[in-house]
């Protein structure tokens, strides 16, 4: 790494021609003018270009192109401003470019270099869009070739021995009256060179790092080789920020200094804006130390019952070298855990998992001999259902995702999500605002069977590492869960109305209560053709028939009185198709009848082809009315026996979209069977679907 090297000095060696550059033929000046005090240096060029465009020049009679190139050299505030717009056919074509180089304002070893440009084609002979095409390719290629010019010429300047230039002082200061002395004199931008570097970008002078202190010259820099072995790729403005951050711990931070990986993480996270990243870190560091994380590996003992029930656990590793941790999240009795451990331990046991992911990184980069600094992480939805909506289990997963978005950035390299049921969109539509865009942006999300095969876990996770329960041939030690016993509770357990039924979803699903002879409707207005209504709902208590209709009259609302006490004011029945309505006139079926049972969690999604009003119903599931000849079914009798006090109960959920969003929505993901029952004491599973509507359980 090279550094004080002279920008505008390498910058004039292009003039008057510059053979490094073969469409400049050459230039003259035209004028040149100076301040007084020798402080702004101005000189106006006219030079030649040679575009690659032979025929059209031709047809136009010109043998070149003309640029008029002003430069301003500001030696008092270091900097540099060229201005070139074009004389050739300026009455057609109209090219303004504009270059500015500066001193970076809080560290003076850098330079900034920012560029625009603007074409505006009036009318060139009916070339109008070949010119386009030429002027956007030759831009693209001055950009690049510009930047290595610089740096050739900075290499010049190198190997003649001149490295530096003292900054500029004012006449009265220094006693020179000579304006070529003052000029010689002026100060330059250092610019620390890297392979193909020509100085930071635009953005990179919104950087907020600290001024530097004076230190030793090893002392602001980093050694090449280290960079590579444990931190990885980094910019040179990427360098400087986390030398500033580290340094300014050193001289204020009481304590630990933590290791440069560590700190890296933070300047990732809030885009090496080191302000915020050392507030952060901050903050950080001063929780660790109130919590004792920092001993956490050695002091944390995990009680029995997580150690089996817990479905989470450490699994080899990625095709990138990253740590695996596989969570067979939809096997875990979140509920449970809560009501058994409580919050406090579930979050231990998570602040664990994350320093032995952190101490797994280290053991992989001295094992890979490259910088490993995130893991990836392996989560299984199959079985995820309404259950792990329960209020204070999601309330305790928010908390879980704050504490370790806080405090772990840049640990999650990718999250793998398998067979996600329809269900997850909820779930999802409840903890993605309190995730960092960047984390949510490593999420790759699988549906159905999708995670097999080509695009699927092979390309991310070695086939031999598979677990056996994805197909794969590999055995998994990670814990198959199950529900946690009732008599492991430390917490009284809810009636069936309380908040878990209510869930944490008051304003995503809604319950109701379906009466004998008062079924419960709900109304969709379509207004396109071709739109995709998509339902999800549990069967609390009762069977049911659910059924689809279409009507092109708007349906009146008619709600059901609660006739017990002990009706939860948050459930409703409400009744659209009016008694007067005849099926097949007023409304017609447009799904066939799904009878629904007790502890079911129906999915399901329709894709409509008329306007106007859809129900969705839900009736009481009771005996078809038998024949002179036939006998009432066994089934139909039993569920007409296990139907108490004449009331079934749900909760649902429904959502339209347009056809052309349905794919690629979160609510077309295809569901999964439940591993175990919820909300209700029966757990049943069945594989019956409707075609049309592509039901699922």
């Amino acid at each position: 790494k090279f550094v004080l090297f002279l920008h505008f000095q390498a910058y004039e060696k292009r003039f008057p021609t510059c053979p490094e550059i073969p469409v400049f033929l050459g230039s003259e000046i035209l004028h040149e003018s100076r301040s007084e005090d020798g402080a702004i240096h101005i000189i106006e060029r006219s030079c030649k270009l040679n575009v690659d465009a032979p025929r059209l020049l031709k047809k136009a009679r010109v043998e070149y192109v003309i640029f008029i190139q002003k430069n301003t050299v500001n030696w008092r505030e270091r900097t540099l401003r060229i201005e070139a717009h074009n004389e050739t056919f300026a009455n057609r074509v109209v090219v303004l470019e504009t270059c500015n180089y500066s001193v970076h304002p809080e560290n003076e070893e850098w330079t900034c270099f920012e560029q625009s440009a603007s074409l505006d084609i009036k009318s060139f002979f009916g070339f109008e869009s070949t010119v386009e095409k030429i002027a956007m390719k030759q831009y693209t290629s001055n950009i690049k070739r510009g930047k290595e010019v610089i740096e050739h010429y900075l290499k010049e300047l190198i190997s003649q021995g001149i490295t530096f230039i003292p900054r500029w002082t004012p006449p009265a200061a220094c006693g020179q009256k000579d304006e070529k002395a003052q000029a010689a004199g002026a100060a330059a931008a250092a610019v620390p060179l890297e392979s193909g570097a020509g100085g930071t970008t635009k953005e990179q002078t919104g950087s907020s790092c600290p001024p530097a202190e004076a230190v030793s010259p090893d002392a602001d820099k980093l050694d090449a080789d280290y960079i590579e072995r444990y931190l990885g790729q980094l910019t040179p403005m990427q360098e400087s920020c986390l030398i500033r951050l580290r340094q300014w711990l050193q001289e204020t931070h009481k304590g630990k200094i933590p290791k440069d990986e560590h700190i890296l993480r933070f300047l990732r996270a809030r885009d090496f804006n080191i302000d915020k990243a050392r507030e952060m870190l901050c903050q950080s560091l001063s929780w660790r130390k109130q919590y004792q994380v920092d001993c956490i590996l050695q002091s944390w003992r995990p009680p029995a019952l997580l150690d089996e029930y817990y479905t989470g656990g450490w699994h080899y590793q990625d095709k990138d070298g990253r740590p695996l941790y596989i969570l067979r999240l939809g096997q875990m009795d979140t509920k449970g855990l809560v009501k058994a451990l409580g919050e406090e331990s579930l979050l231990r046991h998570v602040l664990s998992i994350n320093e032995e992911g952190q101490k797994r990184c280290e053991e992989n980069t001295n094992v890979f001999g490259r910088p490993i600094t995130s893991w990836t992480c392996l989560v299984d939805l199959e079985g995820l259902n309404m259950r792990h909506l329960w209020r204070p289990g999601v309330k305790a997963l928010l908390r879980i995702i704050e504490v370790v978005e806080d405090n772990y950035p840049e640990t999650l390299g990718r999250l793998l999500i398998v067979r996600a049921p329809r269900v997850f969109p909820v779930l999802w539509t409840l903890v993605s605002p309190f995730i960092n865009e960047n984390t949510r942006q490593k999420f790759l999300i699988y549906s159905g069977n999708n995670y097999q095969g080509a695009g699927g876990l092979v390309d991310y996770v070695d086939k031999d590492v598979i677990p056996d329960f994805l197909g794969g041939d590999c055995m998994c030690t990670v814990p198959e869960g199950g529900l946690v016993p009732k008599s492991l509770y430390q917490m009284e357990e809810e009636t069936e109305n309380s908040d878990h039924i209510r869930l944490w979803t008051e304003n995503i699903y809604h319950s109701a209560s379906v009466l004998k002879g008062a079924p419960h409707e709900i109304v969709v207005e379509i207004l396109e053709g071709e739109s995709v209504i998509t339902w999800d709902f549990d069967i609390l208590k009762g069977d049911v028939v659910f059924s689809l209709f279409h009507s092109k009259r708007a349906p009146e609302t008619r709600h059901k009185e609660a006739t017990s006490p002990s009706t939860s004011a948050a459930e409703d029945n409400t009744q659209l198709i009016a008694k007067s309505w005849v099926l097949g006139v007023d409304y017609s079926p447009v799904e066939s009848p799904l009878v629904c049972r007790e502890g079911e969690s129906i999915q399901g999604s329709h894709v409509t082809r008329w306007p106007g009003f859809y129900i969705l119903q839900w009736k009481m599931h009771g005996p078809l009315p038998s024949s002179g000849t036939s006998l009432p079914r066994v089934d139909d009798v039993l569920a007409s026996l296990q139907v108490s006090s004449h009331k079934c109960k749900l909760i649902y959920y429904y959502e339209v979209l347009a056809s052309k969003d349905f794919r690629g929505s979160m609510s077309s993901l295809e569901s999964c069977n439940s591993g175990f029952s919820q909300l209700s004491g029966a757990t049943t599973s069945s594989s019956q679907s409707q075609s049309s509507s592509r039901l699922s359980r």
